[in-house]
This record gives structure tokens, sequence and C-alpha cells, in this order.
């Protein structure tokens, strides 16, 4: 029962944040841009499918694990050994959300550097 709990709250904690934030930048992108339009729109499909197909893994996986828990608990019954498999597959599916958004705001700017002396 406990271990539900802890589940239910490391879902709400990590994964369903990083689904709203991957969610939000589903279409943003920094870096680089090339000369070639074709080849611009390759890289832009790419990188949106492949941050759709992790947006949809994180959301299945954080449902069946909410949906399992919480069933669980108001059945009182144990949860199945794969939802902990599920559990922490959407802790590391999260993560990867996380570091590939990037961050919240822009970096600094940075001051000029001068050779003159202060």
């Amino acid at each position: 029962m406990v271990i539900e709990v802890l589940m239910i709250v490391g879902v709400v904690a990590l994964p369903l944040p990083a689904l709203v934030l991957g969610s939000r930048r589903l279409l943003s992108r920094t870096g680089r841009a090339s000369t070639d339009q074709r080849t611009d729109r390759v890289e832009l499909v790419l990188l949106v499918t492949g941050r759709l197909i992790g947006l949809v893994l994180l959301f299945l996986l954080s449902a069946v694990t909410l949906v399992s828990c919480i069933g669980g608990l108001v059945k009182g019954l144990s949860v199945p050994s794969l939802v902990y498999v599920f559990f922490v597959a959407d802790l590391l599916v999260a993560t990867l959300v996380f570091l590939t958004v990037g961050r919240l705001r822009p970096p600094p700017a940075r001051r000029r550097a001068t050779p003159a002396r202060r």
C-alpha cells in the first residue's frame, strides 16, 4: 500500500510535469539552421516525430502506472510486478524529456570582452 502511494506521488511529481513541458515545446527548435530548405524541413520533421513518440510513450506509461496503482488502492489488491517496471521506465523517459527539452529560460548574455584594461 505504501509503495503504491509512493509510485503515485512519483508519477505526479516527475513524469506529469515533463509531459506538460514537453508538449509545450514540441515544435520549438534551437540550434543551427541549414541553408537548404528541404534539409531544414526533414530535420524538423524528424525532431518533432521523435519528441512526439517520446511524449506518447511517457503518457502511456504514466497512465498505466496511475490506473494500476489507484485501482490497487481502491480494490485493496497488490499491483502486478510489471507495473514497477513501467514506473521505472516512466521515470527514465521523463528524465529524458526534461534533458532534451532544455532550459526554461535562455542562457544569460555574455559580456563582450575588450582588450583594454579596466
